[in-house]
Formats: C-alpha cells, structure tokens, sequence
C-alpha cells in the first residue's frame, strides 16, 4: 500500500517523534509498502520526504518544538497527497499546529479518500490550550478513522476531552542496532552516559548534581553528556576536578550513538516529567546498559523498578546518585537488570511496533469501506 506520514517537528532537528517517523517509514519499505514523509525542515529532505514548511521554535510543555505552523504549507500538503495517492495517510501529534495537523484537514475527500491513522505523542499533567481549543480540535478529531497513543500516558492526554476511544503502539526502535554495536573509544573509568537536550525539563543539571555526589566517592566515574542546550552550562558549577570527568561529547550520529551506550556501565534519564514514553530509555534498554530513570509516567510504562532498571524520584540528585552508585558497586544487580532490559526491549522491536501498526492500517482501510465518505 501507499502510506504517507506526517511528522509536525522539524525533520532535521534530533527529536523522539522524529526518529518514530523515520524508523516507521524503514519498517514499512521494508515489508513491501511505498512511503512518503512530509515534514517541516530548514533543509531539503532526503529521498522520500518532502520538506512542506521552514520550522518555528515554540516553548511547549517545558521544551522548544521546531514545528511548520505556516498556513501556505496546507496547498503544497493537498498537493503532494494529490500527486501520491495514499492508501493511508498516517498524522503524527495532529492537535500540533503544524503538519500533522495540516495534513489531516487536507487530506481528499469522497470514495477514494485516504484511511487517517494518527499517532499522539505528547503527554503533559495540564494542557490549558488542549481545554481552549478543544471545540477546534474535535474537527480534527473526527477525520480520524483510527486513534493511536504510543503509551497510556499519551493517551489519557489526548482523552481527558476525547473519549471515543484508542489502542496503544508504543515506540519503536531498531534492538539490533544497540545491541550489536561496538564500544566507542571513551576515557578510561566507569562511565554513566546522558542522552538528551540540555534543558530543564531533560533534567540535566540533576544529572550534572548527582554525578558531583557520586564522584566524589567514586574517583574512576566519569560522566558522557550527549546532546546540546543552555543547560550545559551547569556542568561549570563542579568543582573542577569534577568537572574534567565529564565529557561532553555534542549531538552523536546515528552510528555512533549505540557505540556511546556500549561503551557504558549506567544510563541515566533524570527527566522532570511530560515524557510520555521514553525512546532514549528503550534504546539503553536494548543496548543492555542498567538504567537509572525518573519516576514519571511515561518511563513506568517502558521500565519497572527494580526489574529492568531503577526509578527514582525525579529533581533529587541523591537518590539519582545513590541508585547509580548501587548498580556500580553491585555487579550481580547490574548483570540482571542488563538482562532483563535486553528482554524487555524486544517489545519495542520495529519488527513488533510495525506490525501493530499496520494492523491499524489494515482497520482503518475497513472502516473507509464500511462508512460514508466524509
């Protein structure tokens, strides 16, 4: 079949949402569909996706979203679904002012109208534009013939005004990408690896606190920042022994981004919370690196405590530092919680996420057949 994506963040900026969207459109050409992806970006996209609109930065839910809320990009949308004609067109986060969205609303009407399957990402404890706008959103809402959260936190966001009904998907990441890599040539020491943006809601400075705690006890630790952001600053508040034991290392690449995981003895994820399902978490999961994350609800659904890695409360540095300290002095802890989270990913196998997808697929395509065009 013909399936276009949308995807509402920046296709070129590092996010969650878009490297869904990008293993998604793999999975699928890999088990024999034609794919497209419209997304906004700041560059021309590779083969295959169609950059509709230059990004703008919005503050949302304790983050900055590079989203195309630019109205023009509805006529090159309608366009390019013209020209593709998708089987099904799949929005991603479609309560974003941004492609998803866009999107949705143009997508062909009558009998040869494509089946819409949305995904919503997002999760967050209060959402006053969601309640303001909700009138607006039902629109939107209503043009969707099948309704995916990728965990229940997503979707208890998205159902606190919609209640009509959705199947949880979660994310989907490529296991043996992590689980075969090669360790990176690091610095000698035990190292406790950071993935994310460095800002406050990524939890970065509790990471930068708990590892002032640790190292002072611990002398070989050391700690791998990857990623970028105003918050990189806090590492100046170590002292500066301290501080040379952390290694900034920027945004990795794709390649090398697993090679940073092996390399590792502690993942950690101190996130403040609006996660609603934690992609970097699964993938340390996968490269069976003993992980150390927030108690928060996106996380509860992708690890559990004492079983695949340890939750501790989130914005306290010291129970941060205490759990990661147990899994370095504890090799049997640290062996079974790497075991298990090795099991435990394989739920998240694109070879299982994309199934369940397509089998979303396959029902909204019944349910065209079995209702009136709109």
């Amino acid at each position: 079949m013909n399936v276009a994506l949308a995807c509402p963040y920046a296709w070129d900026a590092p996010g969650g949402v878009q490297a869904h969207v990008r293993g998604l459109a793999q999975q699928l050409r890999r088990t024999g569909h034609r794919t497209i992806v419209l997304a906004p970006g700041w560059a021309t996209g590779p083969d295959g996706v169609i950059v509709v609109a230059r990004p703008v930065r919005l503050r949302f839910n304790g983050s900055v979203a590079p989203i195309g809320p630019d109205l023009r990009s509805v006529a090159r949308i309608r366009q390019e679904l013209r020209v593709f004609r998708p089987d099904v067109l799949h929005v991603h986060e479609p309560f974003s002012p941004s492609t998803g969205m866009f999107a949705t609303m143009a997508a062909p009407r009558g009998a040869d109208r494509p089946a819409v399957v949305a995904t919503f990402h997002a999760y967050a404890d209060r959402s006053i534009a969601l309640s303001a706008f909700a009138p607006a959103l039902r629109l939107v809402w209503d043009r969707l013939d099948v309704r995916v959260a990728v965990s229940a936190a997503a979707a208890s966001f998205a159902g606190r005004r919609f209640h009509d009904g959705m199947r949880i998907v979660p994310n989907g990441i490529d296991v043996r990408r992590f689980a075969d890599a090669e360790p990176a040539a690091l610095p000698a020491g035990r190292r406790i690896l950071f993935v994310g943006r460095l800002e406050p809601r990524k939890g970065f400075r509790h990471a930068v606190r708990a590892f002032g705690l640790l190292a002072a006890d611990v002398p070989d630790a050391l700690l791998v920042v990857a990623g970028e952001g105003p918050e990189g600053r806090a590492v100046d508040e170590l002292p500066r022994e301290i501080r040379s034991r952390v290694l900034m290392v920027g945004v990795p690449s794709h390649d090398d981004l697993p090679r940073l995981h092996a390399a590792s003895e502690a993942f950690v994820a101190p996130n403040t919370g609006g996660e609603s399902f934690g992609l970097v978490v699964a993938e340390a999961l996968a490269a069976g690196v003993p992980v150390v994350a927030s108690d928060i609800p996106g996380y509860r659904e992708v690890v559990r405590d004492g079983v695949e890695g340890l939750l501790v409360p989130p914005r306290d540095p010291a129970a941060l530092a205490a759990a990661v300290r147990r899994i370095l002095e504890d090799p049997a802890l640290a062996e079974r919680l790497r075991r298990a989270g090795r099991a435990r990913a394989a739920a998240f196998a694109w070879e299982t996420v994309g199934a369940q997808i397509e089998r979303a697929y396959r029902d909204a395509l019944a349910r065209t057949r079995s209702v009136t065009p709109r």
